[in-house]
């Protein structure tokens, strides 16, 4: 078992688009095992590899029924319906809040030999394709949350045992087009 420290809210690694993939070697399939394995034991729904402080499009997912993992994804909405849910993160912890995401998608990219996948999903598999899909763009969910409701939970992160107080989180935009359409 190879289970990684997870990288926590405010680490710039979270803050910074990943790579591209270019070698499908066994570093590669090494680092999926080891986001396997650390998200298994932490008990979530996915990780991407900027969460062990790897800068590569990488995530692995095991929600809904649904488990694999994706190699430089990118996914499309299918239809306009959007979902609201709670959404939490493993380098979040302990904190969910309602966020909205497309109920719909499909996701498109690699298996760790290179060898094409496409996912379609629906519910909690769309969210969580969505929101790992987010950590490779340097994303976080607290970003996607209404202001009111980022407000009070960036309070919430500020008071949370784990946060370390150093300098304030910065919020970004997500460059998927989901974000400017659901803000109230």
């Amino acid at each position: 078992m190879t289970v990684q420290p997870i990288r926590l809210f405010g680490d710039p690694v979270l803050r910074t688009r990943a790579d591209e993939v270019v070698d499908f070697d066994k570093e590669l399939r090494n680092l999926v095992r080891d986001l396997w394995d650390t998200m298994e034991d932490q008990g979530g729904a996915g990780l991407a590899a900027p969460q062990l402080g790897v800068g590569l499009r990488v995530f692995t997912y095991h929600c809904d029924g649904f488990a694999g993992h994706l190699v430089n994804p990118s996914f499309d909405a299918v239809g306009d319906e959007i979902q609201d849910g709670l959404e939490g993160c493993l380098s979040i912890p302990d904190l969910t809040w309602e966020c909205r995401r497309y109920l719909n998608v499909v996701a498109r990219g690699w298996n760790m030999h290179g060898e094409p996948v496409e996912i379609e999903g629906s519910h909690l598999l769309a969210r969580c394709i969505q929101h790992e899909t987010d950590h490779l763009d340097g994303v976080l969910f607290v970003d996607r949350l209404d202001e009111q409701t980022r407000k009070a939970a960036m309070q919430e992160i500020r008071r949370a045992s784990w946060f370390d107080g150093g300098n304030a989180p910065v919020l970004k935009e997500s460059p998927h087009p989901l974000f400017g359409k659901v803000r109230d």
